[in-house]
């Protein structure tokens, strides 16, 4: 039997969530504002001396960051898990003398799921694959913004670019399981409830690195991401579509016109559940050709809509529910 929640219980789980959605959209623009601000008070010292320790440790995100367990264990991401609540399934081992590249789909608005699992420690993932370390991978952009980046790098985050990757999976011993959402702004536009659409056939990317540095590939469903936020959907063409895809192209990341359950901001109170499927063996390959990438780019695939058909009835879905991917 579930047991009732209190009202103060739903509080501090609203407000919890509250902050993240308020983080994830302000915190990067107030961060700048801040430093700004400061540079023009008699405090001016304090964002000169950080500007300095800034252009000091500017490579630090690309070689590891700086983790910290005391952030991933903040009791706000216990709170934050049982608002939906957002839940890990474990489908095999990890082994933890391997490195793996886990594609993470779907992205949704904001990719609570994946957030909550490899982000946090408030789903289990350290006890649920013991010797893995999972490391979100997210824009490097994000990483330049003074201040906002010290705080993203202690949850653990890493930018996705071509030397943090081969920072994790080549420098920092085994047991490495980089999380890459592998539609990323793209997938965002096509976040709706009800809808499984994953952007994959044209990203080859992260096979090609897994091939280089022989880790495994791992496909990751999140359930019930996409029925968090309602999203307006602009027709492929108009000029409202046309205008995202330039601000995409431009800043990295696609403007979302998107509303939640409360406030308009708070998304809707749905389960998630983040499956973790086989891991696909992956021999390294100095030079991958072309052949290499295709080949296991499609065995890639196939291994996410087997694990999405596999799972999608005991995760909420209907059977009639199909995959697409494009």
């Amino acid at each position: 039997m579930t047991k009732e929640k209190t009202q103060w219980k739903e509080f501090l789980e609203a407000i919890s969530v509250l902050q993240w959605v308020l983080t994830f959209l302000f915190l990067g623009l107030s961060c700048y504002i801040l430093i700004g601000y400061l540079m023009f008070t008699s405090l001016w010292p304090l964002s000169t001396l950080y500007f300095i320790w800034l252009v000091i440790d500017w490579q630090t995100p690309e070689r590891g960051g700086r983790r910290t367990l005391f952030v991933r264990k903040w009791r706000v991401w216990e709170h934050f898990r049982d608002f939906f609540p957002i839940n890990l399934v474990k489908t095999a081992e990890l082994n933890p003398n391997k490195n793996y590249i886990l594609g993470c789909h779907p992205h949704g608005i904001m990719s609570a799921g994946a957030f909550a699992c490899f982000s946090t420690e408030s789903c289990g993932f350290a006890e649920t694959f013991p010797g893995v370390r999972a490391s979100l991978a997210i824009l490097a952009g994000l990483f330049r913004i003074p201040l906002f980046r010290e705080y993203i790098m202690s949850a653990g985050l890493s930018p996705v670019s071509k030397p943090s990757l081969a920072h994790l999976l080549s420098k920092s011993g085994k047991g490495n399981a980089v999380v890459i959402v592998i539609g990323g702004a793209a997938e965002s536009l096509a976040s709706s409830p009800g809808v499984n659409t994953v952007v994959v056939k044209q990203r080859k990317g992260f096979v090609r690195v897994a091939l280089e540095y022989g880790a495994d590939l791992v496909p990751v469903y999140s359930f019930g991401e996409n029925e968090l936020f309602k999203q307006v959907i602009f027709s492929e063409g108009s000029l409202s579509r046309r205008l995202q895809d330039l601000f995409k192209r431009i800043m990295g990341f696609a403007p979302c016109l998107f509303i939640g359950e409360h406030f308009a901001v708070l998304p809707y109170r749905t389960p998630v559940t983040t499956v973790v499927g086989s891991p696909i063996s992956v021999p390294k390959r100095v030079t991958p050709t072309d052949e290499e990438v295709d080949h296991y780019h499609r065995l890639y695939m196939e291994a996410l809509s087997k694990l999405f058909h596999e799972h999608k009835v005991s995760c909420g879905l209907s059977e009639r529910h199909k995959l697409r991917i494009i």
